[in-house]
């Protein structure tokens, strides 16, 4: 690892000259990607300067030692002490700062969650994760844009669909995906019974145009009026919009929207969201779609997490990890379970380094 702290240092100077460079400030898409780089290494070079520093520390203090008298000695061996503790701390936390950077890091979250198994009452549950995320975001500082909306009869939702934009946004959300089981009496319970239901999360990284390449004569573009709950018409006009691209079949709709041409916009948006991922997992050689990887059937069988309102109780059943803050958590609170679900992330990443 430490021998590749100057190329590191080496690049950032480079990308801190680039940062006024007339050629790279006029041109926004190298511009970004410049940016982007420049931040990703900024704590990266901030600790190997603190390491850097410490280690002169360290040696200076070993130097001392050699020269002084008996009152001195065992101070200079207190402070030795201390910049030696300091420096493993660094290089731990340099270990964790050159670990391979999600590809995917800073972009925004196309997330759709819908009702799955369990009626109306999965439908009720999907509202709750929706919130649960806007909550989430909001706390983050993150935008929140509504790309579909699809109401179910009581109050919930069918499906919905989002475009989350934050620096950490992809990185805190990517652990998202899947299917979610809740465990309570739902409010069509006259007996008082507990019932399971669930709802699926499909996470995925917004796609650049440049990135993905769509030819309009593979798309299949349909037109129809949009309707409500219960398939009540709420426009008098073909304003809502289908794409299916043919070569993969993958389908978008689109319906918010009172203009047709918001919403095929907002439609391309998921579209080559999707069209992405699916050219990542072929790159990968992936042995299926990230849908099915994220949320199989949707069956309360293929749960990543259940939500026991009795017990008030959140368990992440791919970390085995288990919080009694049911409520905190579907208020936003989501930080200390992704924060677990991060480090069994990095735990594997240095593992595979070892």
């Amino acid at each position: 690892m430490f021998d590749r702290l100057q190329s590191v240092e080496d690049e950032f100077v480079s990308l801190e000259a680039s940062l006024s460079d007339p050629d790279i400030v006029n041109d926004q898409s190298r511009m970004r990607d410049v940016t982007r780089r420049y931040k990703d290494l900024t704590p990266v070079v901030d600790c190997v300067r603190r390491y850097h520093a410490r280690t002169a520390d360290a040696e200076a203090a070993r130097e001392l030692l050699t020269m002084a008298t008996d009152d001195e000695r065992e101070s200079l061996k207190d402070e030795l002490a201390t910049t030696e503790a300091e420096l493993a701390d660094l290089e731990e936390e340099l270990r964790l700062l050159m670990l391979p950077k999600d590809p995917n890091d800073g972009r925004a979250v196309i997330m759709e969650i819908r009702g799955a198994e369990g009626g109306e009452e999965a439908n009720l549950f999907a509202r709750d994760l929706y919130d649960m995320y806007r909550a989430f975001a909001a706390a983050k500082g993150w935008s929140v844009e509504v790309l579909n909306h699809d109401d179910s009869d009581l109050g919930g939702v069918n499906q919905v669909t989002m475009l989350i934009n934050g620096d950490t946004a992809w990185s805190r959300l990517k652990f998202e995906g899947g299917t979610h089981r809740v465990q309570r009496v739902p409010i069509t319970e006259s007996q008082g019974r507990i019932h399971t239901s669930s709802a699926t999360v499909l996470v995925l990284p917004e796609a650049e145009e440049v990135e993905v390449q769509i030819d309009e004569k593979d798309l299949e573009v349909d037109v129809y009026r949009s309707s409500g709950a219960g398939g009540q018409s709420v426009n008098t006009t073909d304003s809502a919009v289908r794409i299916t691209h043919k070569p993969t079949g993958v389908v978008v709709t689109m319906q918010d929207e009172r203009s047709q041409i918001q919403n095929r916009a907002r439609a391309m948006v998921v579209l080559r969201a999707r069209l992405l991922k699916l050219a990542e997992e072929e790159h990968n050689a992936a042995a299926s779609a990230e849908r099915r990887s994220q949320v199989g059937g949707g069956g309360r069988g293929e749960k990543i997490r259940t939500y026991n309102f009795k017990e008030n109780r959140l368990t992440d059943h791919r970390i085995g990890f288990t919080i009694y803050r049911l409520q905190d958590v579907l208020a936003g609170d989501l930080d200390e379970t992704v924060d677990a679900l991060t480090a069994e992330e990095r735990a594997r990443q240095l593992a595979g380094q070892a």
